[in-house]
């Protein structure tokens, strides 16, 4: 695996590879095992064009316990400020040393585009609305812990399907695994045409649902939030009673409280939020490997 950009068009194999890497090394990580230093003397840089907390850490983490270096820019007090273009901030990141790069941008295709101007390995951490893959695979990640199979589960995705790249991958995702999978969400936010099958009712369907996974609005997308929105689509103690027993809650933050879900939601049993965020970690670690040394 030269880049990993996307999940749209890969496989069932290469996916299940992946969730089961990533699987294995949250498992080595609970048990305190020595963890193998894959990255051992290699530079791997973070270019952030966007703000982050999880995603951007869990990588700086992930390259770490890898033993990497990790060489972090910061758009804010680069010279990008200064005028320098992108591509000229990309080919001196590769210049100065870094033999990865991790790229994040509110364009969609710019870390397919700084791939072929640096000739690097890149990973996609989030590029406009369209995909945010390593989300999507530490989502599965979670799932499969949980549930022991994906096959046949029943995932409904609520909210801000349109400005949303998490979304994004997770269809593409979860299409091939035999994932049940339905949008929900406002009629303007829904695909006009898509192979998934989706609602604007999410009362109806919730009883039927193994799984709600709740989006952020995407305000600096063009989504908007008011009081009918919270009221049609977010997560409350009414609707999570109606759900089934062993049925869970998913968002990949950060949360807006009060928006897409409720404090008593967020909080509950049913909540898989912080388990996301611990498969964060060795997720990445996977992905960073596969590239790096093919992955086994």
């Amino acid at each position: 695996m030269k880049n990993f950009l996307g999940l749209r068009g890969m496989g069932r194999s290469e996916i299940e590879r992946l969730v089961t890497a990533a699987a294995e090394i949250r498992d080595a990580i609970d048990r305190g095992d020595e963890l193998e230093q894959s990255l051992a003397g290699r530079c791997v840089a973070n270019m952030f064009f966007e703000p982050s907390t999880r995603t951007r850490l869990s990588f700086d983490l992930a390259i770490q316990r890898l033993g990497g270096h990790v060489l972090t820019f910061f758009p804010e007090t680069s010279s990008s400020l200064k005028g320098e273009s992108l591509h000229d901030t990309a080919v001196t990141v590769a210049a100065i040393g870094a033999e990865v790069l991790v790229v994040r941008h509110k364009e969609e295709g710019v870390p397919e585009k700084v791939g072929e101007w640096t000739g690097l390995p890149v990973i996609n951490a989030g590029d406009g609305s369209n995909e945010h893959p390593t989300q999507a695979l530490l989502d599965l990640v979670t799932l499969k812990r949980r549930f022991g199979s994906l096959s046949g589960l029943r995932v409904g995705i609520v909210g801000d399907i349109a400005h949303s790249r998490v979304a994004g991958s997770l269809v593409h995702a979860m299409s091939p695994l035999d994932v049940d999978l339905v949008l929900i969400g406002p009629g303007e936010w829904l695909p006009n045409e898509s192979a998934v099958a989706h609602t604007d009712d999410l009362d109806a369907i919730i009883p039927n649902l193994d799984v709600v996974y709740l989006l952020r609005v995407q305000t600096e997308r063009g989504g908007v939030i008011d009081d009918e929105y919270i009221t049609r689509f977010g997560m409350n103690a009414r609707r999570a009673a109606a759900l089934g027993e062993e049925a869970v809650v998913m968002h990949p933050g950060p949360v807006n409280r009060g928006v897409e879900l409720t404090d008593d939601v967020v909080d509950s049993p049913r909540s898989l939020i912080s388990e996301q965020v611990r498969n964060g970690v060795p997720t990445r670690m996977a992905v960073l490997r596969s590239l790096v040394v093919g992955g086994r």
